[in-house]
């Protein structure tokens, strides 16, 4: 077995050549980036994540977070991991140097922290919602809590999180009730108090941080007492485990405590909580109530909240895609190594050949290389949107960025998990074992689909806000984009008929989008809204495949033969095995396009 994490070489081919990440120094915040600098943080964060990351792989699945008393005890290898990340200044990577932070492309940041995701996730899951949450105090924040509460995160002393579900709401935010009481104000601005429950919050708790960052949704009461319904009266606060100078009640534990633990399937180092907020175990200034502070105007917060929701969806995505890798790497390995079996007409006394031998698991493996790297390509592509959209200034970026999000949490998520089913198949009997880590990275990886958003509700957004609200702008953006893609591959040999495939692909999802588009109920599209989506994910995937296969062969002189290789086989395997199923998830939109909302519950 290897404990190939990201290869250098296939980052190397999607930042450089691909991306080519190095114009984005033109950009004023990024002067200074260059390969070296970029070579420099790639070297740094693989011998990082293996060092630290990947060596408690297994003892972070089977040591779950365990609640003693109040408090939520870890495993102390992920205190150590966490520490080394945090004196490498990899909080801060991504951050403005006014900020403490490195000041480096997000594009290139993911690209680093992609090796401690593919490593481990539950333990990269504290930085990857500790820097989302860093992110939007700076960007919404008073100067006061950003120096409170944001710097220490970026710094990788505070930990952060983002408490947004409740038990009886999930993903219904309009029917949260935990509500805010104004309090006064302090140094630290507006105070709060609030009292509710908030469900499934990753690193809730524990004991490897100085501190803990909540940000909260809860709602404000009107004149009469009663909560605004729907999502209008949503506000967002910051509400610290244990309060903070300059506030009134600096030092104080503050009235949150942790009711119980979560125990999922995955992701098991990571405390999943369920958080209490003002039930008076603890009162601060003497009085019951979590003590939180205003982020942003009253009525804003799902607004703002969004920040911190599209980020995490994309580190979703990223993540996804990590395990998807690793998974595949570990599987080419196996395949390799493992002798069973002999080529057709052999003799029977020949010796076993190594099972990537065979044509079917040469299948499998080209299945599966096609949706990892499919998925950190398309991934790392919307980070470098973001790059374009938030230094740049780039409109036509940031349209296509929110188009592309739900697909690129989806996507990745749905596809990297079949990537991870796949090495369990290509494992046999001892894929299932715990003795190999393709069985965890399965479980690990089953979250992804359902973390910060189901497929269903990403559906449902890119429909109807990404396509019909936008009446299909971006997307006609986008299909300009393949559209140049095709042509160029009427030029190669090898990749003609992928790209003729791509076309009929492109043809079949415009005309129906351009249908979906004209429609303003929409009722057919959002009944099978997920299908759409499906559709849609497999044509851009299948862009991109081609795309770097185009770009490959275009530098084949200057990359190793086998990159070059690789990936003209996976656009070749993507257009043939994959495009073609575009068709049958847009059939329902035409032969049975309302038959989910005619159906009664009662049916069933």
């Amino acid at each position: 077995m290897t404990d190939a994490l990201i290869r250098r070489s296939d980052l190397d081919f999607l930042l450089l050549d691909w991306l080519g990440v190095e114009r984005l120094a033109a950009l004023a915040p990024f002067a200074e980036l260059n390969r070296e600098t970029l070579t420099a943080l790639l070297d740094l964060s693989d011998s990082l994540a293996a060092r630290h990351f990947l060596s408690h792989y297994k003892a972070g699945d089977q040591s779950e977070p365990r609640l003693d008393g109040e408090s939520v005890r870890i495993l102390p290898a992920i205190h150590t991991a966490l520490k080394a990340y945090a004196e490498a200044g990899l909080f801060g990577q991504s951050f403005a140097a006014e900020h403490g932070g490195l000041q480096l492309p997000l594009t290139v940041a993911a690209a680093s922290f992609a090796h401690f995701l593919s490593a481990n996730i539950a333990t990269a899951a504290y930085p990857m919602l500790t820097v989302a949450n860093a992110r939007l105090l700076t960007r919404f924040g008073s100067p006061e809590l950003i120096a409170a509460l944001a710097l220490p995160q970026i710094e990788g002393r505070f930990f952060g999180t983002m408490c947004l579900s409740e038990p009886q709401a999930g993903s219904s935010l309009a029917d949260i009730t935990t509500r805010a009481v104004a309090d006064g104000a302090d140094g630290l601005g507006a105070r709060y108090r609030l009292a509710g429950n908030k469900m499934w919050i990753s690193g809730g708790d524990q004991d490897a941080s100085d501190n803990i960052c909540h940000l909260v949704l809860a709602k404000i009461p009107g004149p009469d007492g009663k909560l605004v319904p729907g999502t209008a009266g949503i506000s967002l606060f910051a509400v610290p485990k244990v309060l903070v100078a300059p506030g009134e009640f600096a030092g104080s534990r503050n009235d949150v405590t942790v009711a119980g633990l979560n125990h999922k399937m995955g992701y098991r180092g990571t405390a999943n909580c369920l958080l209490n907020f003002g039930e008076g175990r603890h009162r601060p200034g003497d009085a019951a109530g979590a003590v939180g502070y205003l982020v942003g105007a009253p009525g804003q917060g799902l607004a703002i909240m969004f920040m911190m929701m599209n980020e995490a969806r994309l580190q979703v995505g990223l993540g996804a895609a990590a395990l998807a890798y690793r998974s595949h790497r570990l599987s080419v390995t196996y395949a390799t190594e493992r002798a069973q079996g002999r080529p057709r007409g052999a003799a029977a006394d020949t010796s076993p050949v190594p099972i990537a031998r065979h044509a079917d698991v040469k299948r499998l493996l080209l299945a599966q290389k096609s949706y990892a790297e499919g998925a950190l390509a398309l991934v790392l592509f919307c980070f470098h949107l973001a790059d374009r959209a938030e230094v740049g200034q780039d409109q036509a970026a940031q349209a296509l960025l929110d188009l592309l999000t739900p697909i690129a949490k989806t996507w990745s998520s749905e596809w990297g998990l079949v990537a991870s089913d796949i090495a369990i198949q290509i494992h046999g009997g001892y894929g299932y074992t715990r003795d190999f880590d393709v069985e965890q990275l399965y479980r690990d990886n089953r979250l992804n689909p359902i973390h910060e958003g189901t497929t269903g509700i990403q559906a449902l957004d890119f429909v109807g806000r990404k396509l019909v609200r936008d009446k299909g702008v971006a997307f006609a953006a986008l299909l300009q984009q393949i559209d140049a893609t095709q042509a160029r591959a009427a030029a190669s040999p090898t990749l003609v008929e992928a790209g003729r495939m791509l076309g009929m692909a492109r043809a079949a999802v415009a005309e129906l989008v351009e249908s979906v588009v004209a429609d303003p109920a929409a009722t057919a599209a959002l009944d099978n809204a997920t299908a759409l989506l499906s559709a849609c994910g497999h044509l851009v995937v299948g862009w991109m495949t081609l795309d770097q296969a185009l770009t490959a062969q275009e530098r084949a002189d200057q990359l190793p033969p086998e990159l070059v290789a690789g990936k003209v086989a996976a656009a070749r395997y993507f257009s043939a095995h994959e495009l073609p199923k575009i068709p049958g998830w847009l059939a329902p939109l035409r032969s049975a396009p309302q038959l989910f909302s005619e159906l009664s519950a009662e049916m069933f």
